[in-house]
């Protein structure tokens, strides 16, 4: 049904169908472009630069310490728990050219959430920021860990430079805690000693993991969604496809300040735009404004990605709308939907359309995406991806005609495996070949899709995923609490904030000791932003908590 409508409302330099075996692996698409560009940047940050063939010849080094030094085989899992720095993609490429399987850890998870993927991921050994240090050092010997890689904020950034930024960071402004990780070896000397090594080429196949992506998932608790090579190569073909019209390879620089250990930046900034050539300007902390301000406005940036609440602070900012965006042609949204006046205030104040797309990290995660020559915005999420099939699916199992709600199933290449090591809950989503993906949503007559609602109780906060269980098996820790339920209600800046009820245990139980509690064991996207208190929580006649009555 879907490519009926691509042939209308796509433009007719889309194509329909791309093919998702162009490349074995990501790491033959790496040293493809790499060889090509080789001379151009590939990499900004701090206002250090590599090229592609220095990232080559680092991601080279850093896949032949991992083999020779740590002895680490084709399918072990390597964990990655830095910010976006230079050391990220050199990290990346040589984990994935070694063989590995890359998990993408948040730096900034508590303990327990730190705890909880590197054991159900099997990670073998890992790369972290010394910032967040403490927290690995916390859980480390419960989990099957055994080779620690440590680096700083200014590792790659010159020897003086990094030098002045990693000085500034540990003993001015305070930010690393002290550690204890005796066995650790450093990044910058992993790479000299891996430069005097050699890299030993693996035979990898599009069937190969490439990632353990985790995700809240559209049931559960956070679980690992396994994306192959072919998975991930897919989709940077269908982003590319669908943009290609927009962009000239070798020319074209995007600004990421989303999180590159997140799936959305990783596939639609990072791999999409190695395959084009690109360079990437990574923003270590977007949430400073007035300093991400200041970077934006040194660049003559081509392309910028976000989410609504990146766009809403970018806008409210003092000096953005004086930046020159002469060179801007591709403004992206995704991971949570785009408001309509932050929209089009984008679009008056860049002169340029702020396209929105729909995806999931089960998908890589393309899924669909406005037409890049749609002229303003008309709240869709646009048409399927190309070699995406779409079917709205009623309760009872039947598709839905057009114009109608139901739950949005996905098929196509982009669509994950499985979920690591759970059968269970991947038979749930996964049925013969199509993703039910837990949204609910409908199809116009002109083919684009829209969000109606989500299916499901999982909780969007600014493009990241929260699951309500959670959020209250760690509110059932505190021994004040005798009944919790979380859900998500609407927000201007965040899409939706954690709102939490509670019967109390303890009589004395109060707010602020619920937060604190909850900032102890959750990542702050997680941790509630409203607390009400109730004698009792809505249930079923078999004792289930109706979230739904609650919202």
């Amino acid at each position: 049904m879907a490519k009926i409508w691509l042939e209308k409302s796509y433009p007719a330099d889309v194509p329909f169908e791309i093919d998702p075996d162009r490349y074995a692996s990501i790491g033959d698409m790496f040293i493809k472009y790499a060889g090509i560009y080789a001379d151009r940047t590939a990499f900004i940050n701090m206002g250090a630069e590599i090229t592609y063939q220095q990232l080559e010849q680092q991601a080279k080094a850093f896949a032949a310490y991992l083999q020779q030094e740590l002895g680490l085989k084709k399918g072990d899992s390597f964990a990655i728990m830095i910010p976006n720095t230079l050391q990220y993609p050199i990290a990346l490429f040589g984990a994935l050219l070694a063989g590995l399987t890359v998990v993408n850890v948040n730096p900034l998870y508590t303990a327990r959430e730190l705890e909880h993927q590197l054991k159900d991921s099997n990670a073998k050994a890992m790369l972290v920021i010394e910032n967040f240090a403490k927290t690995l050092e916390h859980v480390i010997d419960n989990t099957p860990v055994e080779h620690v890689i440590l680096t700083s904020l200014g590792d790659r950034l010159g020897f003086v430079k990094g030098a002045v930024v990693n000085c500034v960071v540990k003993y001015v402004k305070k930010m690393v805690p002290s550690f204890k990780l005796p066995d650790a070896i450093r990044f910058n000397q992993v790479l000299n000693k891996g430069s005097s090594l050699s890299f030993t080429p693996v035979e990898m196949t599009g069937d190969d993991l490439a990632f353990l992506q985790y995700t809240g998932g559209t049931t559960g608790v956070s679980k690992g969604a396994m994306l192959t090579h072919r998975n991930m190569i897919a989709n940077l073909e269908q982003a590319k496809a669908t943009l290609k019209p927009l962009l000239e390879e070798g020319s074209e620089l995007i600004v990421t300040a989303l999180p590159l250990y997140h799936i959305f930046a990783l596939t639609a900034n990072c791999l999409t735009f190695v395959s084009l050539g690109g360079s990437n300007l990574l923003i270590t902390n977007p949430r400073d404004m007035p300093n991400f301000v200041k970077e934006l406005a040194k660049y003559p940036f081509t392309a910028l990605t976000g989410v609504n609440t990146l766009f809403n602070g970018l806008l409210n900012t003092h000096g953005f709308k004086n930046i020159d965006f002469s060179h801007l042609k591709l403004s992206l949204g995704g991971g949570m939907a785009v408001q309509r006046p932050v929209a089009e205030r984008w679009q008056n104040i860049t002169k340029t359309r702020l396209l929105e797309g729909y995806g999931l990290t089960e998908c890589a995660p393309l899924v669909t995406l406005s037409p890049y020559n749609l002229k303003k915005y008309d709240g869709s999420i646009g048409l399927p991806a190309p070699s995406t099939d779409i079917k709205i699916m009623s309760e009872d199992g039947k598709e839905q005609p057009i114009g109608e709600s139901g739950e949005m199933w996905v098929k196509g290449p982009q669509v994950m495996r499985g979920y690591y090591n759970r059968p269970e809950e991947t038979a749930e989503v996964l049925k013969d070949g199509w993703l039910s993906t837990g949204d609910i949503a409908c199809m116009d007559e002109r083919g684009f899709f829209k969000i109606v609602d989500r299916k499901k109780d999982m909780i969007i906060v600014s493009g990241f995923n929260v699951f309500p269980n959670e959020i209250e098996e760690v509110l059932m820790m505190h021994e004040g609490v005798l009944e919790a339920a979380a859900i998500g209600v609407p927000h201007d800046v965040s899409g939706e904030i954690v709102k939490v009820f509670i019967v109390k245990k303890d009589p004395n139980l109060d707010e602020k000791t619920i937060i604190a509690h909850c900032r102890e064991n959750l990542t702050n996207y997680k941790i509630p932003k409203l607390v009400e208190f109730r004698d009792e929580l809505p249930k079923t006649n078999v004792g289930k908590i109706l979230r739904r009555e609650l919202r």
